[in-house]
């Protein structure tokens, strides 16, 4: 008996057919889409005769800027200019990521504190600052608090070396002098023992149980040893201190008012998020960890540090990664006060002289993707070390 021909379902009827079909016309259709736009863009720049491409970086840019940290006058290019506009927005990115986890993690154990001051203090914070728009605290900080500050000649002091006034904070500028690079050798030589040390006391308390002091002798060691190279080799440091000249302060390092109000408000801001964030991971821990701990006598600083935190991180780190990512690209409200991020000089006055709207628009995307992208992956790769291993 013959076994009847199995019959072939067609082609078009199968659904990873369909679906791939489906795919490619999408596919298709979108690629139409972005080609008609950058036709149609590249026929209206030709109509106004606006030129492509990114010659324009050769060009002298003609502008000042109040804050660079790299050698830059108004004969300097304006590849020039988005180097300081992108210096300045990772400058102030990353004072804001550092300030906002630590006032976010202490706002964050305080709201857990048994003291009921304490406590309420960290809620009224957090309720405050959260609800209150970015744009606004920036504003507040900037036109309320620091431009009220007094003029350069009635200055603020504090040991006729620290002067705060209108036009920002004046601080003594170090002057390193020959010898100088020993201390700079001395404390990477630190750096990297307390990372020896680290790895060498984790290896021994799980092989012993034996726990090692690392904090206390990786502070010593960091402090210590460039301390101790320091005074040996003369102290081979001067400092260039400011002094009233005029209308104003020579010398010195001069912290501009619009960067610390931005850096002020995106800190607090940021940080009452962070702060709830951290209340939530620590609670996520189940009490009976808590209460193990304390059942073998260990202290409330120990217990917090080595039992809670520890398993609070894997709560806390992925919406952490969210709200740095969140600062970074709020940074760029720094156009409301005339602070020289990226967006402002670069995106901004350059654009406005050149013309070169999408190029100049395309780099500063690209800028803030591959700064994003970059913590993101720092943060996962962290995230990573921070999961519960299956054994």
């Amino acid at each position: 008996m013959s076994t009847p021909p199995i019959e072939r379902t067609p082609l078009w009827r199968r659904p990873a057919f369909r679906a791939l079909i489906i795919q490619a016309l999408l596919l298709a259709g979108l690629a139409a889409l972005i080609a008609m736009m950058i036709g149609n863009a590249l026929t209206n720049l030709e109509a106004r005769g606006i030129t492509t491409g990114f010659d324009f970086l050769g060009e002298r840019a003609g502008f000042s800027i109040p804050q660079t940290l790299i050698d830059y006058s108004g004969d300097s290019s304006y590849a020039r200019t988005f180097v300081v506009g992108l210096l300045n927005t990772l400058l102030v990115s990353g004072l804001g990521i550092l300030a906002a986890t630590l006032i976010g993690f202490a706002v964050g154990i305080a709201r857990l504190s048994p003291n009921w001051l304490l406590a309420r203090l960290a809620a009224a914070f957090v309720e405050t600052f959260r609800n209150i728009p970015l744009l606004v605290q920036i504003l507040f900080w900037y036109f309320a608090v620091l431009q009220a500050l007094p003029s350069p000649r009635q200055s603020m002091s504090l040991l006729e070396a620290f002067f705060l006034n209108v036009r920002g904070l004046i601080v003594p500028a170090p002057v390193p002098e020959p010898g100088f690079g020993l201390t700079q050798l001395a404390l990477v030589v630190a750096i990297l023992a307390v990372v020896a040390l680290g790895i060498y006391a984790r290896r021994l308390q799980q092989r012993t149980g034996k726990a090692l002091p690392v904090y206390w002798l990786g502070s010593a060691l960091i402090i210590g040893l460039p301390l101790l190279v320091f005074v040996a080799s003369g102290i081979p440091l001067a400092w260039d201190v400011p002094s009233l000249k005029g209308f104003n302060f020579s010398g010195g390092i001069t912290v501009i008012p619009e960067l610390m109000a931005l850096w002020l408000a995106l800190s607090i801001y940021t940080a009452s998020f962070i702060a709830e964030i951290v209340r939530s991971g620590i609670q996520s821990v189940p009490k009976g960890q808590i209460e193990a701990s304390r059942a073998i006598g260990l202290p409330g600083n120990i217990t917090l540090r080595k039992v809670v935190i520890p398993q609070a991180m894997r709560v806390i780190v992925p919406q952490l990664t969210s709200q740095y990512l969140n600062l970074i690209k709020n940074s760029s409200l720094a156009t409301a006060i005339g602070y020289p991020d990226l967006v402002a000089v670069f995106a901004g006055t350059s654009l406005n002289q050149t013309g070169q709207a999408i190029e100049i628009i395309a780099m500063t995307m690209a800028v803030y993707l591959t700064i994003s992208l970059v913590v993101s992956a720092l943060m996962n790769v962290y995230n990573a070390r921070t999961l519960l291993k299956e054994r």
